[in-house]
């Protein structure tokens, strides 16, 4: 280890002070990181003196170097653009890594006689013209029927080469006869016509309507002057077919036109999704988003570079001269004639907050899509999710919560719900008869009930629940803490309180309430825990004023006791039951005596 110590100290003492692209490589001679410096020296040497500031994947890459190599170049333009070609080829495991979850749709104009516009998920490099992606097929769907209603185009399969056409080969297909193609297979219409209405699509696919609105008043003027009113009634159609789909349209702005919008969402789990919008003449007309997995350099400025860099190389779209991003990506200097942008209000920071929302939606389908798969893996994020918002030492993946219940005072009950992993376990819920409370005291049913809890599972070396959550506020926390000091676990289970608004929590000794995030799942567990709380609390509740109001009535009764009482319960069911009964029902159930004192203590007001 020493020896290998002491060759990457002369290694890296050769380099020189220039700009450069360096590579390090692992004991199987592969280049496991790619990274572009102003000074080579200098940059490298910082990987290799200790240091807080490095994160532990840069630990875990210095640990596993074994030689560095390095290319000098004459500017730091250079050692950006060698960079980026080496990483494309190499895929280096530290370096970002960009994945695509699926192939999005796009729409193509072919390159052949008399183009067709198609729909497609493979992107080819063979001259035809490609527009998108589309973030869904129903979005990609809508703009091809539009098209298809609008501008008169084959959607057939043949080979329309000027020598099949001349040798007519073709015959018209139905298309032609509804109108919805000029039959150019039979030459009924140039190359030249079909031309423009291919230069017309393009304008749509574009999102400038406008060549087409005019177009379509002209033909229409047009037939109206030489008295074809069916053909100017088919325009006119159009024409309302194109008002309908601009309705529909993402209008985004009115007042910017051409500009590409990039967003960067990091996730909890090491994972970078970023959005590309583009804006043509105020409209949306490509949306994508896309998955990374940052390596050793992880800044945004680096991250939204190699975002752009994939997004332009590899899905051939052209960059307005403007674009919106949340920071000036590393490479700016590689797009020429670009203007990056990072607005802080207004119209533009809208629209970086549109892209950004645009990222939380696919996010949240991802994330769906891999917990359908892994159950688990959605347990697991939830759990720590909880774990960072409520500040705890470990996932609750055990949670119990408390609620205490009476009515005016009378019949004190309290009610201890229990979640495992983010959902109930109902067979685990428990009930509490308060004792030792007269009246209605909240805080000391809240001292009897924590007690009794915990004093028991202790006793009987039980799980001890890793969140104990009361509701209440600062009240109710302060008499449920004193009583874990006084069993000595008060630095064993964590404790909070929650307040009448349902985002505010309390901690132990802290009058100021902590704010949950309104929008984040761990809120919806707390809420789900205290809805639970409260009906199963109210449910025990009711429970026993109803036995309390039956016994009231039948144990008045002379000579009715508890045996009587419960035979009688147990065969009529109900109070109203037992005043309706006879004589003869009665006497089979406690006797003719007491059938007697029944009759004669309900008297009157029995119901017939």
């Amino acid at each position: 280890m020493s020896e290998l110590k002491s060759h990457i100290k002369d290694l890296v003492s050769a380099l020189p002070h220039t700009p450069g692209v360096y590579q390090f490589v692992d004991k199987n001679e592969k280049i496991i990181y790619v990274g572009k410096a102003k000074d080579l020296k200098r940059r490298v040497s910082s990987y290799f003196v200790e240091s807080k500031e490095h994160s532990a994947k840069v630990k875990v890459l210095v640990r596993q170097v074994v030689d560095i190599r390095h290319i000098v170049v004459d500017t730091e333009q250079d050692a950006l653009l060698l960079e980026n070609s080496l990483i494309k080829s190499l895929q280096p495991r530290y370096n970002i890594l960009l994945k695509d979850d699926k192939t999005y749709p796009w729409i193509v104009i072919r390159r052949e006689p008399f183009p067709r516009v198609e729909s497609t998920r493979q992107l080819i490099r063979d001259g035809s013209q490609y527009f998108g992606p589309y973030s869904s097929v129903s979005m990609q769907r809508s703009i091809l029927e539009f098209i298809r209603d609008v501008i008169p185009l084959r959607t057939c399969k043949l080979n329309l080469s000027a020598t099949s056409i001349k040798a007519g080969k073709h015959n018209v297909c139905l298309q032609y006869h509804l109108g919805n193609c000029k039959a150019p297979c039979v030459g009924h219409q140039s190359e030249e016509e079909y031309a423009e209405s291919v230069d017309l699509v393009k304008s749509i696919l574009k999102g400038d309507l406008r060549p087409v609105r005019e177009w379509l008043e002209r033909e229409m003027m047009c037939a109206a002057a030489e008295l074809k009113f069916e053909v100017a009634e088919h325009y006119k159609h159009r024409l309302k077919a194109l008002s309908d789909y601009q309705s529909r349209s993402v209008i985004v702005s009115s007042k910017i036109v051409d500009c590409d919008i990039f967003s960067l969402l990091r996730d909890d789990d090491d994972t970078v999704y970023c959005n590309f919008l583009s804006l043509r003449h105020g409209s949306i007309v490509a949306v994508q988003t896309m998955r990374m997995k940052p390596g050793v350099e992880d800044s945004d400025e680096e991250l939204l570079s190699r975002a752009i860099e994939h997004i332009v190389d590899n899905l051939g779209i052209t960059l307005a001269r403007e674009v919106i991003v949340p920071v000036t990506p590393s490479a700016a200097l590689l797009f020429d004639g670009i203007t990056f942008t990072t607005p802080k209000r207004g119209e533009k920071a809208d629209l970086l907050e549109f892209s950004l929302r645009s990222a939380r939606i696919y996010r949240a389908e991802v994330l769906k899509n891999m917990e359908i798969k892994n159950p688990e893996r959605h347990t697991e994020r939830l759990m720590e999710a909880m774990r960072k918002e409520l500040h705890l030492a470990k996932q609750p993946r055990h949670i119990e919560c408390f609620d205490n219940s009476n009515l005016q005072g009378t019949n004190p009950v309290a009610s201890c719900v229990v979640f495992r992993n983010g959902k109930p376990s109902k067979s685990e819920y428990r009930h509490f008869n308060i004792k030792s409370v007269e009246g209605p005291d909240d805080f000391a049913s809240m001292r009897e009930i924590i007690h009794r809890r915990y004093s028991r599972l202790l006793s009987e070396g039980a799980e001890l629940p890793d969140l104990i959550i009361v509701d209440g506020g600062k009240g109710q926390l302060s008499s449920a803490y004193a009583i874990l000091k006084e069993l000595g676990i008060e630095n064993r289970v964590p404790i909070v309180g929650l307040a009448k608004r349902l985002e505010e929590v309390f901690y132990p000794g802290d009058p100021t309430p902590y704010y949950l995030s309104r929008t984040g799942e761990p809120l919806k567990v707390i809420c789900h825990l205290r809805d639970e709380a409260h009906r199963f609390g109210i449910t025990f509740h009711r429970h026993k004023r109803t036995k309390s109001f039956i016994d009231s009535e039948l144990s008045h009764i002379p000579g009715i006791g508890d045996k009587s009482l419960t035979a009688l319960l147990r065969h009529f069911k109900t109070v109203r039951a037992v005043r309706k009964a006879s004589h003869e029902q009665l006497t089979e159930i406690v006797g003719a005596k007491r059938a007697e004192a029944i009759l004669t203590y309900f008297g009157d007001n029995r119901e017939k």
